[in-house]
């Protein structure tokens, strides 16, 4: 069976491909991406920031929220994917998508996104609030603009990436009416810009001298110019965090040491740790960089620590 099916790719010159890995469901599964689930975690950030993440209804809110913008997450792979079946199949690594491989039938992928992409909003607006429902049909709108065409836009594909990200810190805060402080909202989405640009300028220095490019735009844009970016916003989100560390509210604090303040060294030296992967043009997927280093990693917990010593009051 293997044996004929190999002698049918080689007869009719068909890219081989991987292994089918479990039927359609796994094969639903994987196009959904599962590793980008993490990137969703991010739906707590607004109420950590603000001390108001260990009530019970808080969690269950959160949980809730983090499912929803999954599943719409979901529905844009799907989407996606279905999309570009046939370009992917002519990709040496995304052809073992399953969808491109065929083990996801193209119209059942389109369905399925579309059906996500309908329950997820009516869930938040059921379950959540209408402004949790206005933003996931915002994200939504956004991400499939972007599969279509704004994927193509130079500049307008980085804006569209970052907002992504910075929605996702938003939704949290939203579906607990929390008020996003404006220096929140400055930092995480100079810093996303950063990870993002990053992130495009590793695989223009990858692709550099290469046939084709895993992104249409890589030809477009120059290492310079995605460098200057990438520090840019780098030098934009230490400044927002400064501002915001430094910005006491008007109550002064009566914990043992300025946490809020200390975390500053943390969250700078985290910028810096990251920059050096993106100097390299190794820094892939902001999870797999931060879990990859252990440096980075151990920064990052510390920040993590200070911040909550700091809402604490301890």
């Amino acid at each position: 069976m293997a044996e004929t099916a190999i002698l049918r790719q080689r007869t009719h010159g068909e890219p081989p491909g991987p292994p089918s890995k479990g039927g359609l469901l796994a094969g639903l599964l994987r196009t959904a991406r599962p590793r980008q689930w993490v990137k969703n975690v991010l739906v707590v950030a607004a109420p950590a920031a603000a001390g108001e993440l260990f009530s019970r209804h808080a969690l269950l809110q959160l949980a809730l929220v983090f499912v929803l913008f999954t599943a719409c997450a979901a529905a844009v792979y799907l989407v996606n994917d279905a999309r570009d079946a046939e370009a992917d199949r002519a990709h040496p690594a995304k052809r073992h998508r399953p969808v491109a491989a065929g083990q996801v039938p193209v119209p059942l992928a389109y369905a399925v996104g579309g059906c996500l992409g309908l329950l997820a909003p009516a869930a938040a607006a059921w379950l959540c609030s209408p402004a949790v429902a206005a933003l996931l049909t915002a994200y939504l709108g956004m991400q499939l603009a972007y599969c279509v065409s704004l994927k193509h836009v130079l500049v307008v594909d980085l804006a569209v990436v970052t907002t992504g990200f910075l929605m996702r810190a938003m939704v949290g805060g939203v579906a607990l009416g929390i008020p996003l402080s404006r220096w929140f909202l400055i930092t995480t989405g100079f810093g996303a810009l950063f990870m993002v640009a990053a992130k495009r300028y590793s695989e223009a220095v990858q692709m550099a001298g290469k046939a084709g490019a895993t992104r249409a735009l890589l030809t477009e844009y120059t290492t310079g110019y995605l460098r200057f970016v990438w520090q840019l916003a780098a030098g934009a989100a230490v400044l927002g965090y400064c501002l915001w560390a430094m910005e006491e509210g008007g109550v002064p604090h009566t914990s043992v040491l300025p946490w809020r303040q200390l975390s500053m060294v943390a969250f700078i030296l985290a910028i810096l740790r990251y920059a050096v992967f993106a100097d390299r043009g190794t820094a892939g997927e902001p999870e797999d960089v931060v879990l990859r280093d252990r440096a980075l990693a151990l920064i990052g917990l510390v920040w993590v620590a200070m911040y909550g010593l700091a809402v604490a009051n301890w």
